[in-house]
């Protein structure tokens, strides 16, 4: 059983950049910096989920696949990580359902000024080339200490991140069948030329979305994009407008009662909204 998203992992190629556009964007500082297995990480933690920003630094288990990543598609969005509670259950429920995993293993991150030590248990698997990480997150845990607002119009949480799927109904077994996303909405869009499929993650959405021009075939999935929610939309544009941020125009969202504006840079490459009402 899945309970939420964990974090996203944003492979980068200059971490101290990287650090200063999403502190930017998101109005809040990071509260980890880390660093082994060949990469260094910087981690923004929101009220529902967190940014975990990696840049490689030499050979080891995260360094190595940070490094291949860069090298094959640049800067971008490399894996989604999901909570759950029992990691040894959901492994098992997950191969008996057909999906290749690696099995259970512990994973250490060092605090870079501190020496702090962090430990997570963990198994990774891919659905159709979108690497998937599996985190124990036992009820009883303490939960991650929240970045520390900087501004009242800064980001609050992760309302959907975006996953391009080649092949809807494929996408649809993985995310709902194998997995257990809760499918909420599966509509096909010809307007937005788009079949777009909705899952329940704690309480952001896993948009997977098909291009309907583009046809369906066997090639991989990706992770896309995000959506960022914020409290005062306008206060949030203003803010990004004065810091030299390229945005849009604020305009009605798609969702009833919603307001969106598009963050067109600093973003490392990921296609990027701000929602509020």
């Amino acid at each position: 059983m899945i309970t939420a998203l964990d974090h996203v992992a944003l492979i980068v190629r200059d971490l101290p950049a990287a650090t200063a556009q999403y502190t930017a964007l998101l109005g809040c500082k990071p509260n980890w910096h880390g660093g082994d297995g060949g990469a260094e990480h910087v981690w923004f933690q929101l009220d529902n989920m967190a940014l975990d920003i990696i840049c490689p630094t030499g050979p080891g288990f995260t360094g190595d696949m940070a490094k291949a990543h860069l090298d094959a598609h640049g800067e971008g969005i490399w894996a989604l990580a999901y909570a759950t509670p029992d990691l040894e259950a959901y492994h098992k429920l997950l191969t008996r359902r057909g999906v290749k995993a690696t099995d259970p293993h512990p994973l250490r991150s060092t605090h870079v000024e501190t020496k702090e030590k962090r430990f997570w248990r963990m198994f990774s698997t891919a659905f159709a080339g979108v690497n998937t990480f599996l985190i124990e997150q036992k009820p009883e845990d303490k939960p991650w200490p929240r970045s520390t607002m900087e501004t009242p119009s800064g980001v609050t949480a992760l309302d959907h991140v975006v996953v391009r799927t080649a092949a809807p109904d494929r996408a649809l077994a993985n995310y709902g069948a194998k997995l257990g996303l809760d499918l909420r909405l599966d509509r096909t869009a010809p307007e937005w030329n788009a079949r777009l499929m909705f899952f329940r993650c704690g309480d952001m959405i896993v948009e997977v979305a098909h291009d309907l021009k583009a046809g369906v075939s066997d090639a991989p999935d990706s992770p896309w994009g995000f959506t960022w929610r914020t409290g005062d939309i306008d206060a949030a544009h203003a803010r990004l407008s004065a810091a030299g941020v390229n945005v849009s125009e604020v305009r009605k969202g798609r969702r009833e009662g919603t307001r969106v504006f598009t963050v067109r840079d600093g973003t490392c490459g990921v296609p990027t909204l701000l929602i509020g009402s």
